[in-house]
């Protein structure tokens, strides 16, 4: 009987110790050897001899067997999944064009002498052009990039022999060029010195 005594109290002062860091299981043995919160405060740590006449209760197991086999099972699964090389994603493979399919766009400078949102419309803006002695206009959907005043004097690229086209009931002829960084549109702008209506080889 003294032995099952002293061993409940060793239980009893550990578990007062361990509560801060599993205070959950500290509980559970409070209930199953019938200790009062008097007796399982910080100063009955101190006193040995705490535990009266306390019966202790059959509850679940606090610290359940670990299965070995199945945690390393788990373990190395998991290893695998994490080492597994995630699949390479193949490139889609260029659409090569001819020389002779190049030579057909005509691409030109022109300089924007006009520019001004489309009606109805959050991302088109509407573009008078200088292509050399020509006139061009030309709608583009850059409205989200850029403000009507970036584009007045500007230099751009303009592909000339694009079939014409209506965009929000808006004549457009031709198509100037822009870069695609990220979700944004970048018009491809040319050097001052290039005079209008010089084509592009």
């Amino acid at each position: 009987a003294a032995f099952l005594y002293n061993l409940i109290e060793t239980v009893r002062i550990s578990a007062i110790l361990l509560k801060p860091f599993i205070p959950d299981s500290s509980e559970a043995i409070r209930k199953q050897i019938g200790a009062a919160e008097e007796q399982f405060n910080w100063d009955s740590a101190a006193v040995w001899g705490v535990l009266g006449s306390n019966k202790v209760e059959k509850g679940a197991n606090i610290f359940p067997r670990i299965d070995l086999k199945k945690e390393l099972e788990e373990l190395e699964a998991a290893a695998k999944s994490k080492a597994a090389p995630e699949p390479v994603k193949e490139e889609e493979p260029l659409n090569l064009i001819t020389i002779d399919d190049f030579k057909k766009v005509d691409i030109r400078v022109a300089q924007v002498l006009e520019c001004e949102p489309v009606p109805k419309s959050d991302k088109l803006l509407c573009l008078q052009l200088e292509v050399g002695s020509e006139r061009r206009q030309v709608v583009s959907g850059i409205a989200k990039w850029y403000k009507p005043g970036d584009l007045v004097g500007k230099k751009v690229l303009l592909a000339y022999n694009l079939a014409p086209a209506k965009l929000r009931g808006v004549e457009s002829s031709g198509m100037i060029l822009a870069a695609t960084v990220g979700d944004a549109a970048r018009v491809v702008f040319v050097d001052e010195g290039i005079p209008t209506g010089s084509q592009l080889s």
